[in-house]
């Protein structure tokens, strides 16, 4: 039995987990906040150890997929082997559109990662009332057909907006970036997703980062999917599958 004084012995040394982020820094900060949150942890001790490499130099991602913007591939490969160098056993990546550059990565730099766009589409074939999937994203991430690929790979059918619906959705994107989401344009991204529903869509994605601060989950009208928590809650149970 220990003393009130006595520290809690320390949980034993887990695996290094790295974040390549910077794209951008808050949806790294973000993701880093669920993370925490998804660690069972009554100490400090007892949470995951995490190496996070943000580089906001990182060309942009949307512009390189859309063949306007300079390859983001070795900018990525750089920050990859800075995490494989501090002994991370496997790193995520919080930035959707970079998943299109991370096989290219991994081809560089012998570290495995994780997949978030992976992760989501095995989460929701495992859902027996999820047979189709609404895309809340931004152009570049419906262009590299990330989401579109990897949910019809697991039998999940992708539904994304109409063309003037995807024009709302990006608008309410770049408002959030900016921090000038207004009522009207939150209002517009719920109809947004009303219109997947309609086509047949059992839940929403937030296929973006910002998706999440511009509707609620209340607000969807279906069961809105946040993959950044689902790839928090996955780096946990393999975190600890490793120790």
């Amino acid at each position: 039995m220990t003393s009130d004084n006595t520290a809690a012995a320390p949980a034993a040394q887990g695996p290094l987990v790295g974040i390549l982020g910077g794209m951008g820094p808050a949806a790294t900060v973000d993701f880093y906040s669920k993370l925490i949150a998804a660690t069972p942890a009554a100490t400090d001790q007892q949470h995951l150890r995490v190496m996070i490499w943000a580089d906001p130099t990182v060309p942009d991602r949307s512009q390189a997929i859309v063949g306007q913007g300079e390859d983001p591939t070795p900018k990525l490969v750089e920050g990859a082997q800075q995490l494989k160098d501090a002994g991370a056993a496997f790193y995520v990546a919080a930035c959707n559109g970079s998943h299109a550059f991370l096989p290219r990565v991994r081809e560089q730099v012998e570290l495995d990662y994780v997949s978030m766009i992976e992760v989501t589409a095995e989460h929701l074939s495992a859902l027996p009332y999820v047979k189709a999937a609404g895309l809340l994203a931004t152009d570049a991430t419906l262009t590299a057909g990330l989401y579109q690929d990897s949910l019809a790979a697991y039998g999940v059918e992708p539904i994304v907006p109409e063309a003037a619906d995807q024009h709302t959705v990006m608008e309410a994107i770049y408002a959030v970036k900016a921090g000038n989401l207004g009522a009207e344009l939150r209002a517009a991204l719920v109809r947004v997703a009303e219109s997947l529903v309609a086509q047949g869509a059992d839940v929403i994605v937030a296929a973006c980062t910002e998706i999440p601060l511009a509707m609620t989950t209340e607000e969807s009208p279906r069961p809105l999917v946040d993959p950044a928590v689902l790839l928090a809650n996955h780096v946990v149970t393999k975190a600890n599958s490793l120790r």
